[in-house]
């Protein structure tokens, strides 16, 4: 017999007992999907404050049942973590018992009891009340670490996160590692902001938006690939130090570092620059680790990290001395002197993404190590960065990379309405669809102060300080192909 035909057999007739089950529990007069069950103790709280003949009133999901006669045993597991119930025929008595005993693993229930140890010295409720919660129609996997298809745990995450204790951990690091970035930032006077999602322009940053069309208004409109724009007319409008926890879309390709809808930060400082931002940078990360981790080494993927060591490196010596490209060198030179050195040019024109991975290749050795400050970046893949003074197109910039990820990116901010249409100008010669931001070069006329901007990619940082090799790994609901 085909084994998926079997696999699928076996299910049918696993879920067909457990409504069989349903019906038992409804001709018993029990509601198998009850009401609230208020007043309860969490498992951490009862094992920490254990102390025998204590009262308690507990919630969960049953992980585990072993029938011993007149007696039952059972694992009920919450938020926090488990605790071991005992049933007993003579204290629950017989029409409870009975109920009991047609419950499955997965099915919901709330107890109260007395707190005791077993002879082998595990905390234990003795059980005196049970109520039924919710009935589980369907058998949780017995192996579902052992599961060679993990698009399965990604797809029924919810199914992942009841069995999947490490999956779960990784989703309250990450929640730990916003709420830390959170904490530092208001404690240092920014000012938490929410901006458009949908927007008319697309920018703020490379690449292909998706596109909607709002009916009432008869528009076509896009959601955001970043809300660098919005936030930077906060800044004209004088609000100092502002920052959004913030989705973003993008509608490209899908991999172990990319995802189409995707969590940033980007913090905005008035009167600072990029210097202050990579200060601020390293701030942020550093704590976050210490939040989440205890300390500021670690290991990715097999790699010892140290983030009380950051280096910087220069992309415009990185250019030169690998691939000859210096920052006069017009974009058809710079095509073929990558395609000499062996690199692949879709479409025969270099794009400021691909440029900026391969620059990720080249620094990832050092960034197995420690991070890397990726500086002196080209003004020709900076369109909103303000411009060295000493050195005529290299921009006032970094990219971070740590682990061989690119984690972060910021600027000492362009907030000249000239040179910013100028910019805006020359991108549109080389791209037809994109279009000039009117409304933002209005806004900077009015006067922007010089700022710093910084965008942190949280779903990156989160997998580096969670240890994940894939980015589906860290969002609970990653997008997937159709079943």
């Amino acid at each position: 017999m085909d084994e998926n035909i079997k696999n699928a057999e076996e299910k049918n007739e696993l879920v067909e007992q457990r409504y069989k089950n349903l019906r038992k529990l409804e001709e018993s007069g029990i509601d198998p999907f009850g009401g609230k069950f208020p007043d309860t103790e969490k498992a951490i709280s009862i094992k920490s404050n254990f102390s025998p003949s204590r009262k308690v009133r507990m919630a969960g999901r049953i992980m585990a049942k072993r029938t011993m006669g007149k007696s039952i045993f059972m694992d009920l597991k919450d938020s926090t973590g488990k605790i071991q119930l005992y049933l007993k025929k003579d204290t629950v008595g017989e029409a409870a018992f009975n109920i009991i005993k047609v419950l499955d693993i997965g099915d919901i229930a709330g107890v109260s009891g007395e707190l005791f140890k077993t002879h082998s010295g595990e905390e234990t409720v003795q059980v005196t009340g049970f109520t039924v919660l919710s009935k589980s129609l369907r058998p949780l996997p017995e192996k579902w670490h052992g599961l060679k298809d993990v698009e399965a745990r990604y797809r029924r995450r919810y199914v992942d996160l009841i069995v999947n204790d490490a999956a779960r951990d990784i989703f309250k690091a990450r929640v730990n590692i916003i709420k830390s970035i959170r904490e530092l930032l208001d404690g240092q006077g920014f000012l938490e902001v929410e901006t458009p999602m949908m927007q008319q322009i697309a920018g703020g940053a490379a690449g292909k938006p998706f596109k909607t069309h709002h009916e009432a208004l008869d528009m076509d409109l896009f959601l955001r690939i970043a809300p660098e724009i919005y936030l930077k007319k906060l800044l004209v409008g004088g609000f100092e130090k502002v920052y959004e926890i913030n989705r973003s879309f993008r509608n490209e390709g899908i991999s172990t570092r990319h995802n189409p809808e995707f969590t940033m930060i980007e913090v905005y400082e008035a009167y600072s620059d990029c210097e202050g931002m990579m200060k601020l940078t390293e701030e942020l990360i550093r704590r976050a680790a210490k939040t989440v981790l205890g300390t500021e080494k670690f290991e990715y993927q097999g790699r010892q990290i140290d983030l009380s060591r950051w280096k910087r490196v220069s992309f415009e010596e990185l250019m030169k001395e690998n691939y000859g490209i210096s920052v006069n060198d017009p974009l058809s030179a710079w095509v073929e002197k990558l395609k000499k050195k062996g690199i692949e040019i879709e479409g025969g024109k270099v794009s400021k993404t691909q440029l900026l991975n391969i620059v990720g290749d080249l620094v990832e050795p050092e960034a197995e190590k420690h991070p890397v400050f990726v500086v002196d970046i080209f003004k020709e893949l900076s369109p909103l960065a303000k411009e060295k003074k000493d050195a005529p197109g290299i921009t006032d910039r970094f990219e971070l990379f740590i682990g061989g990820m690119e984690i972060a990116n910021a600027y000492s901010e362009l907030n000249d309405p000239v040179d910013q249409r100028r910019r805006f100008v020359e991108q549109a010669k080389e791209d037809p669809e994109a279009r000039i931001d009117e409304d933002f070069i209005r806004a900077l006329e009015y006067g922007m102060p010089p700022a710093g901007g910084l965008g942190i990619g949280i779903d990156r940082l989160t997998m580096i300080l969670t240890d994940s090799a894939s980015i589906r790994e860290v969002i609970l609901f990653p997008q997937m192909r159709p079943e």
